[in-house]
């Protein structure tokens, strides 16, 4: 094998933490053709599961990043969850159905198969480093850009970059030099994790078995993985939870052979909530675990790095890419802040909810969610996922308000994610509707070319940056629409999902993110205007 070349003297992002934030962070900028070193302490690609549930906005992030062929494989798709009291009653099952977004809401997968996926897609994109074996040391700002100073085997370094990114966990170095605070605790629950092949149980889903006596986990991972999860209790050592006999017993009670039973990993978990008290300092941002830990219960750790990865990565690229101002960068920490804070939340009370050691309060939640099950607007809620905080920006690059024929009107799709519905699209059938809208901004107008009442210095400058402009009509009418408006994309709307949102929505004209979140909507004379406003929010110039 020949050897690493040396680090270079100089990129335009460093990231620290090749974990699954950081890969997908370099393969968002890499696909823009950024400039990344992706630096890492360890050797490699952690090789064990950790993350075990996936939804659907990150499924949306990979298929954005052109990798969702690679990590379906890796999936179980609509995986239920379901709680069970000490007897086996079910009293809270969680079965989404709904694919609103495009991808279903609930998968199992494993981590170190997708995290081998992102990093295999950083070979696509030249302007991306990995080194691995290279540790942060420090950075200090200088000028225009920052200097971190690397160690990688013997030798140290200072590599010159525009912004530092990190990515680098819970304990990260990067958080700790900023000299940002890591707000929040460290509940005292403990779990012991323990992974095994060839599953001994088979069964296809999840299951939460809340038994005051040992509150107790079995999950399906594809690949024949399952994974048990073991309250520990006070007095009970990882040392002792982890030895081999140990393990048998407590699999005693879940499989009929423990002693046959093909353990990966053994690992005692303390649970956390905490939240970084600023996610930028100067040219220093933080993403994933670095920014935030939440308890597991609703699996959203992992998912609410990608979605900061997600939101950073199309925002480091325009301010690189001089089209849009700096203090595009301070909507970050406006937009993912206050959500990670609500994941963090429901996280914690779930627990609360689910793990009660209480004997007595562990019967009160029984007879309580007996009596909801009997209540179908409630077993919707819970089945549904409804109770998941969806990601809404009131503050950043959104128009929650919007000037619009001389009247203010509050958009109430505007902050949210859009929905994927499939689309017909021109020699290439039906597809997902983002394979039309591209990994830019886009201008999606109903029955109409968006572009039509705006100046000509209006439409360059979404040509400039990038944008695409389409229009959104009937299935029916697709060929009358490419007669009547040759040069714009069209889609065909052959489900009625994109008819009934513009019904809902009240405009026929939504501007899109790169992130595929509403950023404003309006009707078609009030583009222009529009355009200006968002132009302000990017802190871009309209020539």
């Amino acid at each position: 094998m020949s050897a690493c070349p040396p680090l270079p003297s100089e990129t335009e992002i460093i990231i620290v933490g090749a974990g699954p934030v950081g890969l997908t962070l370099a393969n968002a900028l890499g696909l823009a053709g950024i400039s990344v070193l992706l630096l890492e302490e360890r050797e490699g690609i952690i090789d064990y599961p950790r993350g075990v549930g996936m939804d659907d906005e990150c499924l949306r992030s990979f298929q954005g990043l052109g990798l969702i062929d690679k990590v379906l494989p890796h999936t179980t798709p609509n995986q239920w969850l379901r709680f069970l009291t000490a007897r086996g009653r079910v009293f809270a099952s969680v079965e989404p159905r709904t694919d609103v977004f495009g991808w279903p809401r609930r998968n199992a997968f494993i981590q170190p198969l997708v995290d081998k996926v992102l990093l295999e897609g950083l070979e696509r994109c030249p302007s991306v480093q990995v080194r691995f074996g290279a540790a942060f040391l420090g950075y200090r700002e200088d000028g225009d850009g920052i200097k971190v100073a690397v160690r990688e085997g013997t030798s140290e370094r200072q590599i010159a970059a525009r912004f530092l990114v990190g990515c680098d966990g819970g304990r990260s170095s990067v958080r700790k030099a900023a000299g940002i605070d890591f707000e929040g605790k460290t509940e005292s629950t403990r779990w012991l994790v323990v992974d095994v092949a060839n599953d001994p149980v088979g069964t296809p889903n999840a299951v939460l078995i809340c038994d005051p006596k040992r509150p107790t986990v079995s999950i399906a991972l594809p690949h024949g993985v399952r994974r048990f999860e073991f309250m520990v209790f006070d007095g009970e050592s990882e040392e002792e939870m982890t030895r081999p006999e140990a393990i048998r017993r407590l699999l005693a009670g879940m499989t009929a052979r423990p002693e046959r039973v093909d353990v990966i990993r053994a690992r005692v978990y303390m649970h956390h909530a905490r939240l970084a008290a600023s996610f930028r300092a100067g040219r220093v941002l933080l993403a994933g675990d670095a920014a935030h830990l939440m308890p597991v219960w609703q699996g959203q750790g992992y998912n609410s790095g990608i979605r900061d990865a997600t939101n950073l990565g199309w925002k480091l690229a325009a301010v690189l890419r001089g089209w849009a101002g700096d203090a595009l960068l301070d909507t970050y920490e406006a937009e993912r802040r206050a959500h990670a804070a609500a994941m963090i939340a429901i996280s914690v009370t779930a627990g609360r909810i689910f793990s009660p050691v209480n004997p007595i309060l562990a019967a009160l939640r029984d007879v309580i969610t007996l009596g909801l099950n009997f209540v179908p607007p409630a077993k919707r809620y819970i089945m549904e996922m409804r109770f998941k905080p969806m990601p809404r920006y009131t503050a950043g690059i959104v128009l929650p308000e919007t000037e619009a024929a001389g009247r203010k009107e509050r958009g109430k799709v505007v902050g949210r994610l859009f929905p994927q519905p499939a689309v017909t699209i021109a020699g290439r059938g039906t597809a997902k509707l983002d394979e039309a809208l591209g990994t830019g901004f886009a201008l999606l107008a109903w029955g109409d070319d968006p572009a039509r009442y705006m100046d000509a210095s209006n439409r360059a400058f979404w040509r400039r940056i990038g944008a695409r402009l389409l229009c959104a009509v009937p299935a029916t009418q697709v060929d009358a629409a490419r007669e009547r408006l040759p040069g714009t994309e069209i889609v065909g709307d052959p489900t009625g999902r994109l008819k009934d949102w513009f019904g809902d929505a009240g405009r026929s004209v939504v501007f899109l993110r790169p992130d595929r979140f509403v950023a404003a909507v309006s009707d078609p004379q009030s583009a222009d205007v529009v355009t200006q406003a968002l132009a302000a929010r990017l802190a871009a110039k309209i020539e």
